[in-house]
């Protein structure tokens, strides 16, 4: 591909393209592999945990949204952050964001490979992962409506397959269908211990994974600069936000264990592979396994965009020569360097899951989840110094009870990140993390300036 003069991402996400993004980025490997250990943390109370980060997530979208309105020009949140909170903070902010979105394809890529396994055993961890990384790779360098496409039919898949899950588990329910632990019955979210069968500290730790299984909403603040009719388009993906978790999170993880027990859930693979591998029904477990597979190349797919649009933004306008390279958009107006150098970062899973495919997806994700604490903070801080700045507020999408909500976000991302320390793994990522934002924060003092290449 040819470098390209123009240096302005093109608009050509449709609007269906930035909905089936949205929802896309509520429904990943969180939800389909992450809610085996959550839900053996918490028991029923888990739905209780959605609920509450579902509603928090939607509030952190709300400020979100009202910030990308009040610049349609801005490329990302981070010009935000640069602007209300300094530019060291914005340089932090988006050099995080773009680890953060490399560990969750690196969660992903390990994700794949495990799926993948369910068919072929004797296959390496790695080599699916692998295989699926070129292929996205290949997708993402074409043009953004390349990317659009495959995120929606991505979508879909996760659509119709939850919808079906629900619908199944709601019939088996009525019909109080036998399985191979019992039935399928309501009684089985009580009969096994209470909604909180493992106590208050049990449904606590939960909101780890949870809250990881959230990462990626803040997405479609990445797709303003390449969507048609941003005004319209963006509030009707966020405001539709609240009814995706309803169905997708909260009506899912109800009927999976109301068809199988909580306490016969394995924490070590995907609920819904093993739930419906194990009621009966002829090659439902490899067709849900499918399903699953197909949710964790679309949470690559969004990271390689992601990582590709956030490393042009960091690089753009440097006098450096690979900052120059890494700034330019390809003859398709598509950040083709950044998403090369992003992706053979990316490639670093490969290696893990060759040297300790066991641990990888566990390390991963907690290193993720304490990142994305840091990243929505600065979105809620943000909002809060834009609101406090305004001579007369705006009515035009603007924050639900602020700034009440803005402090409810930020008390529970604080809340999430002391539970982060009561676990070993969590916690060495924790620390791990906030050495990180430790050295940054030191070497955007050193620059004096917001920009890593110059």
């Amino acid at each position: 591909m040819e470098e390209n003069g123009n240096n302005e991402l093109a608009r050509n996400l449709k609007s269906r393209h930035v909905q089936l993004i949205a929802i896309g980025g509520t429904i990943g490997t969180g939800l389909f592999l992450g809610a085996g250990s959550s839900i053996h943390l918490a028991g029923p109370s888990i739905l209780l945990a959605y609920i509450v980060t579902g509603l928090v997530c939607f509030w952190l979208m709300r400020a979100l949204g009202e910030l990308l309105l009040s610049d349609l020009e801005s490329t990302s949140f981070v010009t935000f952050v640069t602007k209300y909170l300094g530019k060291k903070v914005g340089f932090v902010t988006g050099w995080t964001y773009w680890v953060c979105w490399i560990t969750i394809a690196m969660a992903e890529i390990t994700a794949t490979g495990m799926y993948v396994r369910y068919w072929f055993p004797s296959v390496p961890q790695w080599i699916p992962g692998f295989i699926i990384l070129i292929l996205l790779i290949g997708l993402n360098l074409i043009t953004v409506e390349a990317f659009g496409e495959t995120e929606f039919w991505f979508s879909i898949i996760k659509i119709i397959a939850i919808v079906a899950l629900i619908a199944i588990g709601f019939i088996m329910v009525l019909l109080h269908s036998k399985t191979n632990v019992g039935h399928a019955d309501l009684t089985n979210l009580i009969h096994f211990g209470g909604i909180f069968p493992q106590g208050l500290k049990g449904f606590i730790l939960s909101f780890q994974m949870v809250l990881f299984a959230f990462v990626g909403i803040e997405m479609v603040g990445m797709t303003a600069a390449e969507t048609r009719d941003p005004k319209s388009v963006i509030p009707k993906a966020i405001n539709e936000i609240p009814v995706r978790i309803g169905i997708f999170y909260v009506g899912a993880l109800f009927f999976l264990m109301a068809i199988y027990p909580w306490n016969e859930i394995n924490p070590n693979g995907s609920p819904f592979v093993q739930v419906f591998k194990n009621i009966g029904i002829p090659g439902a477990g490899g067709i849900i396994n499918f399903v699953v597979l197909t949710a964790a190349a679309s949470a690559c797919n969004s990271s390689l965009f992601t990582t590709g649009r956030m490393l042009f933004s960091l690089t753009y306008g440097s006098s450096n020569k690979l900052g120059k390279r890494l700034g330019t958009l390809s003859k398709s107006q598509v950040p083709k360097n950044a998403i090369l150098l992003s992706s053979l970062v990316i490639a670093v899973a490969v290696i893990l899951n060759i040297l300790m495919p066991e641990g990888v997806f566990t390390l991963i994700s907690s290193i993720a989840t304490t990142c994305f604490l840091f990243i929505w903070g600065t979105i809620v801080l943000a909002h809060l110094k834009y609101k406090k700045g305004q001579k007369q507020a705006k009515k035009e999408f603007s924050m639900p009870f602020f700034p009440i909500s803005n402090y409810i976000v930020l008390t529970f991302l604080s809340f999430v990140g002391v539970v982060l320390l009561l676990q070993k793994e969590t916690a060495i990522a924790l620390i791990g993390s906030l050495i990180w934002f430790g050295v940054m924060f030191t070497v955007a003092k050193i620059k004096g300036k917001g920009e890593l290449m110059d």
